[in-house]
């Protein structure tokens, strides 16, 4: 299992799946996201893989939670031989509940808090997908998006009819007037409708759960928390997620940066996001890799004066080559970086040697640690 702050990653050599993980607490308070990532699930063979991300509120200790323990309560409701797909489907359902009643065993009473969810379940034939809330997914497939998750908010026709008949109110977009999401693990003040079941209450800890046959064509897939979706569109972060995979980025280096970028636009919010890569992403490109060292060497050349300055003139430039989706905001660290080896006192003129592509080696690598997550 990986989780950090840091940067991290790992692969799968036998089942071609590569990942990377990156989280900043951003402008809020405290860190109250948290995400796992298993390339390899006990008791099951080869190819099967499980990965989360899990944004609390009101606190972290249901994200953690969710962390730590929603691997296991997967693995037991898969048990050994799991049918597909509509028996693991059927698992990842009993899964969320599970560990939402087990939480509830451990909450203290009558404090709040709860988490959203979405994870990936990958098996050699199909990717599974499960969510509850506004922590989303998105799948690349064939240099476009294929499939992504949608937001449990109150006023979905689905969500707002079971409020309702619950017993519940929506006002200002938000359950009860506060929680803006209709699903996620904990909020137990919001679940407890007498004489209704648990997906049927104010707030459901019931995935909604997509299976999709894989292809050779799938390309990534990124989960990441609400802040990530805030700054950026899906189409907007597959197309800079692919760019970067063109120039041979590392999947955590990636992620990385991805959160810079949405930093740079003006997300708030804590952000976590964990990028799956399948045999068939984009691969290291000649062209892509020279023409991000010419804009890495244009950029380098008009990086004098305050940083805010120099960042809104060139945003009024019709520059070449930026990276689709993030554009400008995308190269932001490249000035950082410039700054950062100035007052270190490195010397100029180091050319390709200092290039995006050597940037690899400053991402550390998270130990994988299984009683991280307490």
């Amino acid at each position: 299992m990986g989780w950090g702050g840091r940067p991290h990653g790992g692969a799968a050599a036998s089942c071609g799946l590569r990942f990377g993980a990156s989280a900043v607490q951003g402008w809020r308070a405290h860190m109250e996201d948290a995400h796992c990532a298993w390339l390899e699930l006990p008791g099951l063979p080869p190819g099967w893989a499980f990965f989360a991300v899990l944004d609390g509120h009101g606190g972290a200790r249901a994200a953690l939670f969710g962390a730590r323990h929603l691997p296991g309560h997967v693995l037991e409701a898969l048990g050994p031989a799991p049918g597909e797909p509509e028996g693991v489907r059927g698992a990842l359902r009993r899964a969320f509940l599970s560990a939402d009643a087990r939480l509830r065993a451990l909450w203290p009473r009558g404090e709040p808090g709860g988490t959203t969810a979405v994870a990936l379940l990958v098996s050699p034939r199909f990717l599974y997908l499960a969510h509850c809330g506004d922590s989303r997914a998105m799948l690349s497939r064939a240099g476009a998006v294929a499939f992504s998750t949608e937001d449990h908010r109150p006023l979905r026709p689905r969500e707002r009819e079971r409020i309702h008949n619950a017993g519940g109110t929506i006002r200002r977009r938000r359950l009860e007037g506060s929680l803006a999401v209709s699903r996620a693990l904990g909020d137990f003040a919001y679940k407890e409708a007498p004489g209704r079941p648990p997906e049927l209450q104010l707030v459901s800890a019931e995935p909604e759960v997509t299976a999709l046959a894989r292809q050779a064509e799938d390309e990534f897939l990124l989960l990441a928390s609400d802040g990530v979706w805030d700054a950026m569109s899906g189409a907007a972060l597959a197309g800079l997620v692919a760019s970067r995979l063109r120039l041979g980025l590392a999947p955590e280096l990636l992620c990385a940066q991805l959160l810079d970028t949405c930093l740079c636009k003006g997300s708030l919010d804590n952000m976590t996001c964990i990028l799956v890569c399948f045999p068939g992403a984009p691969r290291p490109c000649e062209e892509a890799i020279k023409k991000e060292l010419a804009l890495d060497t244009a950029l380098g050349h008009r990086r004098e004066g305050c940083l805010n300055t120099v960042f809104w003139t060139l945003a009024s430039e019709d520059i070449p080559d930026l990276p689709p989706g993030g554009g400008l905001h995308s190269s932001i660290y490249l000035f950082e970086r410039d700054r950062e080896h100035e007052q270190e006192g490195g010397a100029e003129g180091e050319g390709e040697a200092d290039s995006l592509l050597s940037r690899q080696s400053h991402v550390g690598l998270q130990p994988q640690d299984p009683e991280i997550m307490t």
